[in-house]
């Protein structure tokens, strides 16, 4: 039992690596790997490389185009603690990290509407995982430049069943982003932000009663 953990705590510590190298606020590979990923951004197998610049929106207006999907510095893992323990060593649970991503863009009557998928892995630690794991995303349109512009925003969760083996993968794919259409000069800017945000597990303020006078 004990070198089982200690694998896992290895493999946590390898994704952690790999992605601060690879992954920290870097574009992200827009290759899909899942059925569902298939099904809505089309691709083969794993072992495909990454398609290349996305389509235009639309024939009407070519110079508009869906902008890159980039994982937020310092939201790239989600790694959670036994209870009032630091999720480092012997007490982390587990962790969570984003390994792929994909995205779509239409445009219709000056809205953009977009599909971003999101791939990743969840791996026990040495305190071992509980049998589920809820897994906290956000999605956000951003105007970058001088002071970015936050756009539009929206937080996700996702369910995933952990297994003996201790590192399971995930996908999630946030279908209902809209955001009104940018001119071609400010899309060039433009940025898909997305992360790990633990503040989607906690549930929306309910909205105060209003008195009746």
């Amino acid at each position: 039992m004990g070198d089982r953990r200690l694998v896992r705590f290895a493999l946590v510590a390898a994704v952690s690596i790999g992605l601060g190298c690879g992954w920290f606020g870097s574009a992200a590979s827009a290759q899909s790997l899942t059925d569902r990923f298939k099904s809505l951004f089309g691709g083969g197998s794993s072992s495909d490389k990454p398609s290349g610049p996305p389509p235009a929106l639309s024939d009407s207006d070519a110079e508009l185009t869906c902008p890159p999907v980039v994982i937020r510095a310092g939201a790239s893992t989600y790694s959670v603690a036994a209870p009032g323990k630091q999720p480092i060593g012997n007490d982390l649970k587990f962790q969570a990290s984003i390994t792929r991503t994909a995205r779509q863009c239409s445009l219709n009557n000056g809205e953009i509407t977009v599909k971003i998928g999101i791939q990743g892995r969840v791996i026990a630690g040495p305190s071992g995982a509980p049998p589920t794991v809820q897994v906290p995303l956000r999605v956000a349109v951003v105007q970058g430049g001088v002071g970015e512009k936050t756009i539009a925003t929206k937080a996700y969760q996702t369910t995933v069943q952990m297994d003996e083996a201790g590192s399971v993968p995930f996908s999630l794919v946030a279908e209902d982003v809209v955001y009104p259409a940018p001119s071609p000069g400010d899309n060039d800017n433009y940025i898909f932000y997305i992360g790990f945000d633990p503040q989607a597990l906690k549930p929306e303020p309910k909205p105060k009663a209003v008195r009746k006078k």
